[in-house]
């Protein structure tokens, strides 16, 4: 039989209410980082949006592809996930604005592609 401990405490329990701390610590941790590894993934894939779609728009001004710079940029963010948001044609030199919104964010990326010099 157990004897009581003088003052009439036990430690019994402890364990759980530590375990329960543990897993609150654990999901509140998990919901800050969360969105912020939603939001810098979203980032890449605009920016990797915006490269190409510059890329593509570039070879479209300089005459490698037919058509308009900016509607083959519209094509080519639109196929990676995110939407135009900008686009500037300057002689041979293409800019391209992507966008995508992540979260309650709207996450952008900027690009500018064109003939070497």
């Amino acid at each position: 039989m157990r004897d009581k401990p003088i003052g009439g405490t036990s430690d019994a329990g402890s364990g759980s209410v530590l375990a329960i701390g543990l897993v609150a610590g654990m999901v509140s941790l998990l919901g800050l980082v969360l969105p912020f590894s939603l939001a810098i993934a979203a980032r890449h894939t605009v920016t990797a949006a915006a490269d190409a779609a510059a890329l593509a728009a570039a070879d479209t001004a300089i005459g490698i592809h037919a058509g308009f710079p900016c509607e083959r940029a519209a094509q080519v963010v639109e196929a990676n996930g995110a939407s135009l948001a900008g686009c500037t044609v300057d002689g041979l030199v293409v800019t391209v604005e992507a966008a995508r919104a992540v979260i309650g964010l709207t996450v952008s990326a900027r690009a500018t592609a064109g003939p070497a010099r």
